[in-house]
């Protein structure tokens, strides 16, 4: 039977043709998509008004920057090479946030076919001027146009500038600061003066900026080498924000790269031709030294930004992750928020030795309806012309193979597909939860064996799994394709459609358990079959494929299979 199996799996992919951007049958359609979200950390009782839960912003969205003007606090994320880039959210009370579009919106803003997907935009940061009453995004396109900025006037509009190049700034993770009398600063992450002295032995360097041109000028100065102390060779000194406050200069960087032994470090100096002093109690911020067995565990913190409040309290958002095992998570890196306590004149975070909260207590809050924290069911019946905030596109779409009408997305099956570094025709929406279902009701009736439609989860290009109806023999079939770093995706289930069933719908779903990974189908009956049980779910994790993106689910379709890639 194994065999049997194995060789009408290889008969489908060894039919497929050569790669080209054109459809030739009518789209899938797909009704109906439901996610839903059942953490056991979430499954608890909290005062909405005067508690929150953390993350705020549960699933991919690492890296976060925070601003704000007046009441109106504005947050921003790396994307990577997802579509469109770096999402925006606002918020009055710091904690309950709504998507008010994307910054990088227009594909002119966003060039990145061709880069794998955790390469693109890394760490945005934003910053408001009230010199000239003006909103920056500073960022890096990695392996793309490196450094830039995008400005607007009001981010409500979503209309952000076209990329503006920051020829004389290097390196990653550009961070702009305006001061009081009006002049600019970037600081930013790049190779040391001279010769690295060991492997991740960075430097933080800072710029002057001028606003009216929005260019730097002058000779840039190495103001942190290596790290708070170099002698310890300290790794990967990134993510840095210079701030003002009380009249002294403050430098807050990550060390010790993004994964568990990630920390975040302060500096001072009076001004900006003194040397930065580190803080004699760095970190401020660390979860490396807990405890691995420990409850409702958070792991990797760091990248935080801090912000004040109108009434002069000061907080932080940092990213963090929240693992299954060990250091296996497919959430990706979380946004969290924490207060933030002074000491002997210096902003702590979290005092060390203490694990992050999952419900932190914050008075007068604003509890508005979204899909960002805890646990919730999400659904969209695609009764909009064009896809919500929560959808996603792998790269520039530059062709546009999607529409949405009479209450359904079609998709066209391209001759494009997930494995390459193209723009498939793949719709997905973050996995922010360790236990969840995503499932969608499918019309698809393929007209060649080239043919694949069906319901996708995607840690990238050669680490993601397929659900979908294909044809072979002149009978649809349900297929299962597993790509977990081999060349060529292995089919792992392959069955007949019932001819009673065949070109009806079909509703596909896909379940997961913090470590396993479980696939069901329905036909008219509406009885969910088992396709796959209890699957290992380590390929979609960053600890097995490598990377900084967490895992989407959703929808794809394609006539190229990867065996002829």
């Amino acid at each position: 039977m194994m065999k049997k199996l194995l060789y009408v799996c290889a008969i489908i992919l060894l039919v497929l043709p050569a790669c080209k951007d054109t459809t030739t049958s009518m789209p899938a359609q797909f009704k109906n998509a439901v996610y839903s979200g059942y953490d056991v950390r979430f499954d608890k009782d909290i005062d909405p008004e005067n508690q929150y839960f953390n993350p705020i912003l549960s699933g991919f969205y690492p890296d976060p920057s925070i601003c704000r003007k007046g009441n109106d606090y504005f947050l921003i994320h790396s994307s990577f090479a997802y579509y469109p880039g770096i999402p925006i959210f606002h918020s009055r009370d710091l904690v309950n946030w709504q998507q008010i579009g994307a910054v990088l919106n227009r594909p002119s803003q966003l060039q990145i076919s061709g880069l794998g997907i955790s390469r693109g935009i890394f760490a945005p940061a934003i910053e408001y001027n009230p010199h000239n009453d003006t909103f920056y995004v500073i960022t890096t396109c990695v392996d793309g146009i490196g450094n830039f900025l995008v400005k607007t006037d009001d981010p409500f509009k979503g209309e952000w500038s076209e990329p503006i190049l920051l020829p004389s700034v290097g390196g990653i993770d550009p961070s702009l600061f305006f001061d009081e009398d009006g002049k600019g600063y970037i600081v930013n992450n790049d190779a040391p003066e001279g010769e690295p002295e060991y492997d991740g032995h960075r430097a933080i360097w800072l710029h002057q900026f001028e606003p009216q041109t929005d260019q730097t000028f002058g000779k840039a100065k190495m103001i942190v080498d290596g790290g708070v102390d170099k002698s310890e060779k300290p790794i990967w000194i990134e993510g840095p924000h210079l701030y003002k406050i009380n009249g002294k200069y403050y430098l807050m960087c990550a060390e010790g790269g993004t994964s568990v032994n990630h920390r975040e470090v302060i500096f001072t100096a009076n001004n900006l031709d003194e040397p930065f002093v580190p803080y004699k109690n760095n970190p401020i911020l660390t979860q490396k030294d807990l405890p691995e067995e420990r409850p409702e565990i958070v792991t990797s913190t760091g990248h935080a930004d801090l912000i004040d409040t109108p009434t002069g309290e000061w907080y932080a958002v940092f990213l963090g992750c929240r693992p299954y095992q060990g250091n296996y998570y497919y959430t990706g890196r979380e946004t969290f928020l924490l207060p933030v306590t002074w000491e002997n004149g210096f902003p702590v975070i979290l005092p060390q030795g203490e694990p992050v909260p999952t419900v932190v207590d914050k008075v007068g809050l604003s509890p508005t309806h979204s899909f960002l924290t805890g646990n919730f069911v999400w659904e969209d019946r695609f009764e909009s012309e064009i896809p919500g905030h929560d959808w996603l596109f792998v790269r520039t779409p530059i062709n546009q193979w999607w529409s949405i009408e009479g209450g359904a997305l079609k998709i066209d099956a391209i001759q494009k597909n997930i494995y390459g570094l193209d723009n498939p025709a793949y719709i997905g929406r973050r996995v922010q939860h360790l236990n969840f279902e995503f499932s969608v009701e499918m019309d698809f009736v393929p007209q060649s064996e080239t043919e694949l439609a069906g319901i996708c989860c995607l840690q990238n290009e050669k680490y993601n799994i397929v659900l979908g109806k294909t044809r072979q023999d002149n009978r649809e079939r349900i297929v299962l394709y597993l790509a977990d770093g081999e060349a060529t995706p292995r089919c792992l289930f392959s069955q007949t459609v019932p001819d009673e069933c065949a070109a009806t719908s079909v509703a596909l779903k896909i379940k997961a358990q913090d470590a396993r990974l479980s696939f069901y189908l329905a036909y008219m009956d509406k009885k969910w079959i088992t396709v796959a049980e209890d699957m290992d779910a380590s390929f979609l994790t960053t600890e097995k494929a490598g990377g900084f993106v967490g895992a989407t689910v959703g929808m794809y379709a394609t006539s190229f299979h990867p065996d002829n890639n």
